[in-house]
């Protein structure tokens, strides 16, 4: 095969992920898929593939074939499999390569967990461990009546938050747009106890740091799970704050439709994935009708 002004690994990769980048996709999208293409682009240099007019289905092949090796779950082949597909999937838009390698390739079988959603019981045992702490206390009530993501907090500014109609104004936040959400008596009374020991700061952000800097989203998340960890809650993670809204907005009856809207879902059936969990925990919990 003419590999004559073919573009190598490493340049295809540059390419792909400046694409993903004027796309406005989400930065965790495109630093997996970057270190995906990464692993697969050292595993074809081991085999002395330097050109991507060179790699065949085979070579492809190998490299899932070598994930099994070492121990990759049926999961993370998957996610990657979904990130060499839209890689070669661009190359093949831009007319660097005639055939597209990857598309014989097959997901391998594995069951996807159903979101992870709070018990009431638990989610009361958080708010007692955090409620000395009267930031992390605010941050866990507006995730828990708001179905806000964790990013999307971080990004909240002080003029973000009409008390007057009791709206907060969620920012665009990567590939996630603009959007408007209730603030819950519950919500407004966290952020009111917050803002009185809010530290004074020229900083329009509103969850801060003791020394004024903005609270970065690593940060948040390694409180919340320490005061999960106080609280005695096990395989919870921040996200299943988020869960647990949109679980118990389905059992309250709030229309599919506007909560999809209401947690920015950009596709209607990522909110109907939740109405399994509902069916279920009805079943078991017989679950009656209260505010979180």
């Amino acid at each position: 095969m003419d590999e004559t002004n073919s573009l190598s690994l490493q340049q295809a990769r540059a390419e792909f992920i400046e694409d993903l980048r004027a796309k406005s996709r989400a930065t965790a999208t495109i630093l997996a898929y970057g270190k995906d293409i990464e692993q697969l682009t050292e595993f074809l240099e081991k085999t002395e593939v330097a050109s991507i007019k060179a790699i065949t289905p085979e070579h492809i092949k190998a490299f899932t074939t070598n994930l099994n090796k070492l121990n990759y779950t049926a999961k993370s082949i998957s996610r990657k499999i979904n990130s060499i597909k839209s890689f070669f999937r661009f190359l093949k838009v831009k007319e660097y390569i005639e055939t597209n390698p990857t598309t014989a390739i097959v997901h391998p079988r594995y069951d996807v967990k159903p979101p992870r959603v709070l018990s009431k019981m638990e989610y009361r045992a958080l708010r007692d461990a955090c409620r000395s702490d009267t930031r992390i206390s605010s941050i866990v009530e507006i995730l828990l009546q708001t179905g806000i993501r964790i990013g999307e907090l971080a990004n909240l500014c002080l003029d973000d938050i009409d008390f007057d109609k009791n709206l907060i104004t969620v920012r665009p936040y990567e590939s996630h747009g603009l959007r408007t959400v209730p603030l819950t008596r519950a919500a407004r009374r966290a952020l009111d106890d917050y803002e009185k020991e809010r530290p004074k700061t020229r900083e329009k952000t509103l969850f801060v740091t003791k020394t004024g800097r903005p609270f970065l989203v690593r940060n948040i998340r390694a409180a919340i799970d320490r005061y999960f960890k106080l609280a005695g809650i096990k395989e919870a993670k921040v996200n299943d704050l988020r869960h647990t809204f949109i679980a118990q907005q389905l059992i309250a009856g709030t229309p599919l439709v506007y909560i999809s809207k209401l947690v920015g879902h950009k596709r209607l059936s990522t909110t109907e994935k939740y109405l399994k969990v509902i069916n279920e925990k009805m079943e078991k919990d017989e679950v009656k009708l209260e505010e979180l």
